[in-house]
């Protein structure tokens, strides 16, 4: 077999046999290059094609990156005869080195050699040495090839080159040869003039030659260079040097003593066993493998930060890592613990880790520089052409581990703690691994390898819930499947009851002085006094999730400064962004579960109680103040406030963004709106919470959320009652009222709200009163008792006209106006309709104006205006949408659909009819989605589909269980219909409009 030279100092060049090789065009050269910069690593397709087409490569990109390979290995195969110079490895291709000389490779291992000689005190094997690897290079590296990439690493290589010939001419200075220096030196300033270690080496050649002018020419040009070039004066060590020179100090004549034997090297193997336990982290553990190949020889440095919540598993996966590939690593692996947020030590201090690891490198102490500032360049010339694994585990800042980063892209660093990537942006590349908890998969297994496989498979909806209850936290975890194994008599169940006490989670999680709280405690106690306190009253609420104005109001500041330490927060892993939380304008923010307990902790040890209750209050307050503004944008009037709140310390612009869309807004704090009725009424705040349900029924409403909507109701009426509130008593059980008419459950929303207006009565609450009566009117009209329905609407409107309240009395028009239309008054119906349209636009409720112009739609439809109608029903599903009333949005797409079939428009109907169908089912409205596949049957009918039978079935038996009798005999008599023309012959529009009459 034949061996191939590469040759990268200088312009590109292989040679098999003294003869050169034609590789191709300079896509080809471009591959070559860069595979041999990283020889034996695995270099990815999407690398080399970035190095190819630095702006983006065309679509046929990976296909011709193959081309380039395979046209290369013809090359090596037809003058070496071999076929595995270039192998595929996935994500890509490596260079095989073996048996083969690449001029890169002979040159770092040359000055890693010539290092080890000066540090042995070899300082004439050192020149030589270093001489030989510099006689490498044919001219500047990689001379002809262009592309980011490329450039990037010849510039990597010339810093290297400078690096030795500095190296060599301080050797040679200290040996006394300070004449043969001169001349390399004095090039090497004139090309590369802002050089200041080579200027300061030949200011002393020319001093220890005799020539002190010209060491204090070289000064002043140096220093006329800076100034004019970078606007900065020369570096503390020139200036020494410079001092030296003018009074001629005695050390500047001095020489090396005579060369010591000093022992070889050791290889430092300093990296902890990996955790027995370790599961999971495949796509972590992957980034990382990636990372490392892609980054070798002269490619940039490889950094990886990992950073999480304490007990998250950083040391572990790094430690696990680290060992994985530790082979790849000949030179050695370095760690430290560098302590930076231990609660009783300090921080290890950049000297001190610097001292240890150039001792575990086998330099001895009398060796490493005295002072601390040299330490970092000593520490990097140590590592010169080295492959060595650096893991610096818990670092509190990059400046602590600035001076611990190697200059070699052979090296690696591996960094956990908080995250110090934003700092280093800029200096190096850093890979970001910000880990999360781990998945229900992995945790199952974590507890599988502590606890054994056996018990925690027996019960899998515990291991569940126990692997919930840790937060999936690896530290939590491996703690609760220690605590199983150490008690052979406890079932997980147990366990998980047991945790389910919120009062002593942590405490079971946090044997000893360790654990889940001690983590968190270290965390805790390194914040600024501000983000403590928000974290601490944060940790006051038990809401799943909240928007900076919740933390503006536990503290009583304005939401700026409160987003500001909420992300101080975030960056300490002690709350996080909701992810994917684009349902609301603005961040969300939450909890893990067992840092709430935390911060609920310190709350209740640092907090006064009377500064806890202050601050939960503000909350509600602020809440009620929004629910307030969003429900008066959405409803208008009917609802006074029984108390003024506090507003929150939003500005006229963050107020205006957070309820630009009311209904969107209160559905994103929905989830957390729910909870804070919830605790509000555990807490004796009666008030805030019966407010809070009254005002969110806009939303509950629009969005039929009747599950969420008892709850907040049934909790509200009991704390209401407790606390004697009469007016709250009554809102709720007219709440209940309302939800049970929206369970399409007349019969039982009849009692309650007939229950409620006698509280209202009571109360002398006239708007409650009304809007009750109002609804007692629709139960009437479902039971089709309409004189009673229009008794219950006069006195409705009664009530509302007599406090002014624009927005009840047009609720109660549009209502009256669908009972004149059930009547037969057409006329009627569309003059109240009018009227109701007017009152609601001028009392600005956009929903009560679409709910009108509904109203208005069904009169149109019924006087045969169906062009009236479907411009009616098109402004309803404009505003519907406007504000995301899924609920409005169905009502108009049925509408529209039924006039599209009266209309012969069959298709279009079927398309709108689905539509409604699928935004009804959506809302788990059974009485609108009955009456969809009623006008689905019609539509089907008129095509003479077998459908046509099916839907209309479905909306009979739907109608029947309801109690909706008039529309269930509709729909029998449209089905008889049918069944007379027969299933696939099409009926007669004017047969089932005649049953709609």
């Amino acid at each position: 077999m034949r061996s191939v030279e590469f040759s990268l100092l200088g312009p590109l060049n292989v040679h098999v046999g003294g003869k050169t090789l034609k590789l191709g065009g300079s896509r080809q050269r471009t591959v070559i290059t860069m595979l041999l910069l990283s020889p034996g690593q695995v270099i990815s397709v999407d690398s080399l094609i970035d190095a190819v087409w630095p702006n983006g490569g065309p679509s046929t990109a990976r296909n011709q990156i193959a081309i380039c390979v395979a046209g290369l290995r013809k090359v090596f195969k037809d003058a070496t005869d071999i076929n595995d110079v270039i192998l595929t490895t996935y994500p890509g291709y490596t260079l095989n080195p073996d048996g083969h000389r690449i001029d890169v490779r002979d040159f770092e291992e040359g000055v890693r050699a010539a290092r080890e000689s000066a540090r042995e005190g070899r300082v004439d094997d050192a020149c030589r040495q270093f001489g030989d690897a510099l006689r490498l290079w044919q001219g500047r590296a990689l001379d002809g090839l262009t592309g980011t990439r490329i450039e990037a690493a010849a510039s990597r290589l010339e810093e290297l080159r400078l690096d030795v010939a500095e190296e060599l001419a301080g050797l040679r200075l200290k040996s006394g040869n300070h004449n043969a220096v001169v001349g390399e030196l004095t090039e090497i300033v004139k090309e590369y003039p802002l050089r200041e270690r080579a200027r300061a080496h030949l200011m002393l050649a020319h001093y220890r030659a005799g020539r002190r002018a010209e060491a204090l020419a070289v000064f002043a040009e140096a220093r006329r260079v800076l100034v004019a070039e970078l606007g900065i004066e020369p570096g503390p060590g020139l200036q020494e040097l410079h001092a030296q020179v003018l009074r001629d100090a005695p050390g500047l004549t001095g020489v090396l003593p005579e060369p010591t034997h000093v022992a070889p090297a050791p290889t430092p193997a300093q990296l902890p066993s990996r955790a027995a336990a370790f599961t999971g982290r495949v796509p972590e553990l992957r980034a990382l493998d990636r990372m490392l190949d892609e980054r070798s020889g002269s490619m940039p440095l490889g950094v990886a930060a990992i950073s999480g919540v304490s007990g998250v598993g950083k040391t572990a996966l790094a430690v696990h890592w680290a060992n994985r590939v530790a082979h790849r690593f000949p030179d050695g692996q370095l760690f430290a613990d560098l302590r930076g947020y231990d609660e009783h030590d300090e921080p290890v201090s950049p000297a001190v880790a610097l001292d240890r690891f150039l001792r575990a490198l086998g330099v001895p102490g009398s060796q490493i520089p005295a002072d601390p500032a040299d330490r970092p360049a000593f520490f990097r010339s140590m590592l010169g052409g080295r492959q060595v694994l650096i893991v610096l585990d818990n670092v509190r800042s990059f400046e602590q581990i600035r001076p611990l980063l190697p200059g070699s892209g052979r090296c690696c660093v591996l960094i956990t703690g908080r995250d110090v990537t934003d700092d280093m942006i800029g200096d190096y590349d850093v890979l970001p691994i910000r880990l999360k908890a781990v998945t229900a998969g992995e945790a199952t297994a974590l507890l599988s390898e502590v606890a054994g496989r056996e018990r925690i498979d027996a019960d899998p909806p515990a291991t569940t819930r126990l692997a919930e209850l840790c937060d999936r936290l690896p530290l939590a975890l491996r703690i609760a499947g220690a605590r199983l194994a150490a008690r052979p008599h406890w079932s997980v169940r147990y366990l998980v009851t047991r945790l389910e006490n919120q009062r002593i989670r942590l405490d079971e999680l946090s044997p000893g002085t360790g654990g889940v709280r001690a983590g968190f405690g270290l965390t805790y106690r390194e914040l600024p006094s501000a983000a403590r306190r928000m974290y601490r009253r944060l940790g006051l609420l038990t809401v799943p999730d909240f928007t900076a104005w919740v933390g503006a109001a536990v503290l009583d500041t304005t939401t700026e400064d409160a987003e500001n330490l909420m992300e101080l927060l975030v960056d300490a892993h002690l709350l996080e962004v909701v992810s994917g939380a684009g349902t609301g304008p603005v961040t969300r923010y939450r909890f893990q579960d067992l840092l709430r307990l935390y911060a609920y902790e310190r709350a209740l040890e640092e907090e006064p109680e009377g500064q806890r209750d202050a601050a939960f209050e503000r909350v509600l307050d602020g809440w009620l103040y929004l629910c307030d503004a969003a429900y008066r944008q959405l409803s208008g009037g009917e609802f006074t406030l029984p108390r003024t709140p506090v507003r929150p310390r939003l500005s006229e612009p963050a107020e205006a963004e957070l309820l630009g869309n009311p209904l969107e807004w209160m559905d994103s704090e929905w989830i957390a709106l729910a909870d804070v009725i919830k605790q509000a009424a555990q807490c004796g705040q009666a008030t805030h919470a019966w407010v809070l349900t009254a005002l969110s029924s806009p939303l509950r409403e629009a969005r039929n959320y009747l599950e969420g909507w008892a709850a907040c109701a049934e909790l509200s009426l009991e704390a209401a009652r407790a606390a004697d509130d009469r007016l709250g008593e009554a809102e709720m059980v007219h709440s209940l009222g309302a939800l049970a008419i929206y369970r399409n459950d007349y019969a039982g929303a009849q009692p309650q709200l007939t229950a409620a207006v006698g509280l209202f009565t009571a109360c002398g609450d006239v708007g409650g009163r009304a809007k009750t009566q109002r609804l007692l009117a629709g139960c009437a009209q479902f039971s089709d008792d309409l004189e009673l329905a229009r008794s219950y609407c006069e006195a409705s409107l009664e009530g509302f006209r007599s406090i002014g309240d624009l927005a009840g009395e047009a609720t109660t028009l549009s209502r009256l106006a669908q009972i004149e239309l059930d009547h037969g008054n057409v006329d009627r119906s569309l003059e109240l309709s009018g009227a109701a349209v007017d009152l609601s636009r001028k009392a600005g409720i956009v929903r009560g104006e679409a709910q009108s112009i509904y109203r208005l739609a069904n009169a149109l439809l019924r006087k045969n205006d169906l062009d009236g109608a479907a411009r009616a029903l098109r402004e309803v599903l404009t505003l519907s949408r406007s504000y995301q009333d899924l609920h409005g949005e169905a009502h108009a797409l049925r509408g529209l659909g039924e006039i599209h079939w009266r209309q012969g428009r069959l298709d279009e109907s079927l398309d709108l009819l689905g539509q409604a169908l699928e935004a009804a089912r959506k809302m788990g409205d059974r009485l609108l989605r009955a009456r969809i596949e009623g006008h689905l049957g019609f539509a089907h009918a008129l095509i003479g589909h077998g459908e046509a039978a099916d839907r209309m079935m479905d909306a009979r038996a739907a109608f029947t269980e309801l109690g909706a009798t008039a529309l269930a005999e509709r729909m029998r008599l449209a089905l008889d219909l049918v069944m007379r023309r027969g299933l696939l012959r099409p009926v007669d529009r004017q047969d089932l409009l005649a049953l709609l009459v």
